[in-house]
């Protein structure tokens, strides 16, 4: 009988590594899928982010040069984004249909906007540039405040209080090597 065990438990120990191995062969194609999927689902997002970046090119075309607020351009990381400015972009949404146009503030993520139709996020974009552009024009038009200047209350001569304080010394040491001299007698 413990003959059979040992031959049974060869026979399992043969028989688990064959099905480790498969399972192991199985979890890695699977994986290999959903990498699939996933790679196809962030090319989709990349996508219609070009097309809203294409939708874009007219409002830009009319940027004036000397403007350089902003910076638009496709990130291509775990979540594509297009980049409106440093802080404001557009990302898909959690269905990958929708657009969702965020600015990062000091205080969390607002959403300016979302919709699935690309004119409403192009009228969201455009706005923003606009609002961006009069604050640009606001900061520079502000003159610069200056600090009031402050005048200097005249100041006394600093070499009267050091010929006050050289002949107080002098005076010391005088008195010093005279009462010296007098008990050294």
């Amino acid at each position: 009988m413990a003959e059979a065990q040992n031959i049974g438990s060869e026979a399992a120990g043969e028989a688990r590594p064959t099905r480790l191995r498969d399972a192991l062969r199985k979890a890695r194609i699977e994986a290999a899928d959903r990498t699939g999927v996933v790679v196809d689902l962030r090319d989709a997002e990349v996508a219609r982010l070009e097309i809203l970046s294409e939708a874009l090119d007219p409002l830009f075309a009319q940027i004036p040069d000397h403007v350089d607020l902003f910076d638009r351009g496709i990130s291509q990381g775990d979540t594509p984004r297009l980049w409106i400015d440093v802080v404001a972009h557009v990302l898909m949404g959690r269905d990958k249909r929708a657009y969702r146009f965020v600015q990062d503030t000091r205080f969390g993520r607002i959403v300016i906007a979302e919709s699935h139709d690309v004119p409403v996020i192009v009228d969201a974009v455009t706005d923003y540039v606009a609002r961006r552009m009069v604050e640009r024009e606001h900061a520079l038009a502000v003159p610069p405040v200056v600090a009031p200047v402050q005048t200097e209350k005249p100041r006394r001569g600093r070499f009267w209080p050091f010929a006050f304080g050289f002949i107080l010394g002098a005076v010391a040491l005088f008195g010093l090597a005279v009462l010296a001299s007098l008990s050294s007698f």
